[in-house]
């Protein structure tokens, strides 16, 4: 099905952004605007900046950006209508949507279909436990005997699926659904004679959710008689479009607003823990897919949150989760803590036994830095042994070289010494050890991926792309700029070229469909010519096109959108469905640079929109004098070339091409003087 144009631009212009985003990063206000971590890269010096004025966010230490669509699109990774269809449900804007063409029927991607698929899979998990003889028996009496309540299963719409190796695969394909994607998604695996098998039969299933809330994946908890001596205590989804279990926290999506309410995260180990932990009435609590986080987990709490605890079971196991978990959080610049739960407890059986305030003050009262942490293991476990005292120490160090902030390293080091009853300088020095192992290990590791990028791109050499160039400062023309013929197929390649597109197109951007001139029809009369109109009349007049594809198109789009109703090409290109149009409009629509003249004697502020009569002319005529000098230098370069020199009539005319060129090149000069200055 298609979206109805008239729908998304309602659904796009009621989005705000800043609500938007702050339900995947916690924003401080700054300003006007809104700044947090940016959730596309490690970031752990707020970059990303949220503009709900313009209704538009970026990071400017990255790059990314745009308007709400596309920053689902990019968190998501959904294409343009799942974002929309988000969005309309956030804000209960209902979405009418007409027959799709075979075409775009054809073009639904995986993806769609796969969280389709999960969709159904959980509700049909959830209909088994609630409504099937054996879901009672077994499902419901597993979630009794662990003591959740009706409202939490729901909450995490819990499911089961009976000891029928196939009947998730029948219902399925009963349903319609195709068996690729029963396969991708790893609900389902074939056998030997290639029939379709349930991946999770026999099991208490755990749908797992992404911080949107679409279920991506699914865990299930082996419960059948009949699966008795399987070693696969747990069983989750595969690698997947959709599912990576490296990029996922379970409850994430029920914690998020916890999270930035109370600006803390508690970290368990498992499903059970975190659903018990809010029946217990404490939500900001997560679980990685396993007992290690990854660099991914660590970037999407850190989006929420800078402060985590570790809450983990306190025998031998649980600690050394803890340990393993530590460095990885300090690098990321994490606050943390860890608290060890009694002996023979975890989160699930503490969270059970104890009200939330007795969790909370339990926590608050036993839960230690997690530097620490390691020291009161150091001090308790290493006796008299000097081997074993230096083994810690090393540990110790390591840990404390990783943390990006050189203040609170140094504060670590003091108490260590202190406590280690060693010299703070010798702690230094073995630190700054570990921290240049760390940078030239880093280095490596990109001199690495730098080579297989560039093999990857095979020995083409790409354009450079410099940063984004300061806009021309012009003063007033007295005499109208002479419009210089330049030949066709001019070669137009180079950084002179980009930069100077980029200005022209930043003008359209901005500006495009503003006016900003009139001149004379043949009948006398006075028309208006916008912004648009000049650029692509000045370029057709000398037989000129954009070198850039993306430029062309914006271009293009521009010329045939103009005379639309409410046409604004600033909005229309910063919410266009192309995510590298609209990342593009949106780079050179920020007000990165403020470009004003101003009079001495009144201090006013002159604006761009004020000058554009002179700004696009002039911003034109040096696009065409940087094709006039790079012809130039071709004809140079011909011109060394010995064969041209032993032929006459191929030197000549290149010598009079040449001396056109100049001439042509001495009018525009004498016309931009030292009057347009690139700043």
């Amino acid at each position: 099905m298609a979206l109805d144009q008239n729908i998304v631009q309602r659904i796009i212009d009621t989005a705000d952004i800043q609500d938007v985003v702050s339900d995947y990063v916690t924003l401080k206000k700054r300003g006007v605007n809104y700044i947090g971590l940016c959730p596309f890269h490690e970031d752990t010096t707020p970059s990303f900046y949220v503009s709900p004025s313009k209704g538009i966010c970026k990071c400017f230490s990255c790059g990314e950006g745009g308007n709400a669509v596309h920053f689902l699109m990019k968190l998501e990774k959904c294409n343009f209508q799942e974002a929309i269809r988000m969005l309309g449900k956030k804000y209960n804007i209902e979405i009418p949507e007409r027959e799709m063409t075979k075409e775009q029927q054809q073009a639904q991607d995986d993806r769609e279909s796969m969280l389709i698929l999960n969709a159904f899979a959980r509700d049909y998990f959830q209909n088994t436990l609630r409504n099937t003889e054996d879901g009672r028996a077994i499902g419901m009496a597993y979630c009794r005997n662990r003591g959740f309540r009706e409202d939490i299963i729901d909450k995490f719409q819990i499911g089961y699926s009976t000891d029928h190796r196939y009947a998730l695969a029948l219902e399925a394909e009963k349903k319609g659904y195709k068996k690729e994607y029963l396969l991708k998604t790893g609900l389902c695996y074939e056998n030997d004679d290639h029939k379709l098998r349930d991946r999770f039969w026999g099991r208490i299933i755990f749908p797992i959710h992404s911080l949107a809330g679409k279920v991506v994946g699914f865990g299930g908890r082996v419960l059948s008689a009949q699966t008795k001596g399987i070693t696969a205590k747990y069983v989750n989804s595969p690698e997947s479009e959709i599912y990576h279990k490296s990029n996922i926290l379970y409850g994430i999506f029920f914690a998020k607003k916890a999270i930035q309410t109370l600006n803390c995260c508690y970290i368990v180990e498992g499903y059970t823990d975190v659903i018990s932990m809010h029946q217990a009435g404490i939500e900001n609590v997560v679980a990685p897919s396993g007992t290690a986080f990854t660099e991914s987990q660590i970037t999407n709490i850190h989006r929420l949150t800078s402060n985590v605890t570790l809450l983990f079971d306190g025998d031998e196991a649980g600690i050394k989760a803890a340990l393993k978990s530590i460095n990885p959080l300090l690098a990321a610049g994490m606050n943390t803590k860890i608290c060890l739960l009694p002996e023979d407890e975890d989160p699930d059986s503490f969270a059970r036994k104890h009200s939330a305030s007795e969790v909370k003050e339990y926590i608050d009262t036993n839960a230690l830095d997690c530097i620490r942490f390691k020291l009161k293991l150091l001090q308790k476990e290493v006796g008299n042994d000097p081997i074993k005292r230096a083994e810690l120490i090393s540990d110790l160090v390591g840990s404390i070289a990783v943390i990006p902030e050189a203040i609170v390293r140094d504060v670590y080091i003091k108490e260590c010494g202190q406590l280690l009853q060693m010299a703070d300088s010798l702690l230094v020095a073995e630190v700054a050890k570990k921290r240049t192992a760390l940078a030239e290990a880093k280095q490596k590791d990109q001199e690495v991926k730098a080579r297989q990028i560039e093999r990857r791109g095979g020995s083409g050499e790409a354009m450079p792309t410099p940063q984004q160039p300061n806009p021309i400062s012009p003063v007033p023309t007295t005499s109208p700029i002479p419009q210089p013929v330049v030949a066709q197929g001019a070669k137009t390649s180079g950084y002179k070229f980009f930069k100077y597109e980029q200005l022209i197109i930043q003008s359209i951007i901005r500006y495009g469909e503003k006016v900003m001139c009139q001149v004379e029809e043949e009948d006398g009369s006075q028309v208006d010519m916008r912004v648009i109109e000049y650029v692509v009349s000045d370029l057709t007049e000398d037989e000129l096109a954009f070198e850039v594809p993306i430029h062309k198109q914006i271009l293009e789009e521009a010329m045939s959108h103009l005379n639309d109703t409410g046409f604004v090409a600033e909005r229309y290109f910063i919410n266009h469905p192309d995510p590298e149009i609209s990342r593009v409009a949106l780079e050179l629509a920020a007000d990165r640079y403020q470009l004003s003249k101003v009079h001495s004697k009144t201090q006013t502020v002159i604006t761009d929109e004020e000058r554009l009569h002179e700004l696009v002319p002039i911003l034109m005529i040096n696009y065409k004098n940087a094709v006039v000098a790079e012809e130039l230098k071709g004809i140079l370069n011909q011109l060394k070339d010995p064969v041209v020199g032993n032929n006459e009539e191929k030197f000549a005319e290149l010598m009079e091409r040449y001396k056109q060129l100049k001439d042509i090149e001495r009018i525009m000069v004498k016309h931009l003087g030292d009057r347009v200055v690139l700043r």
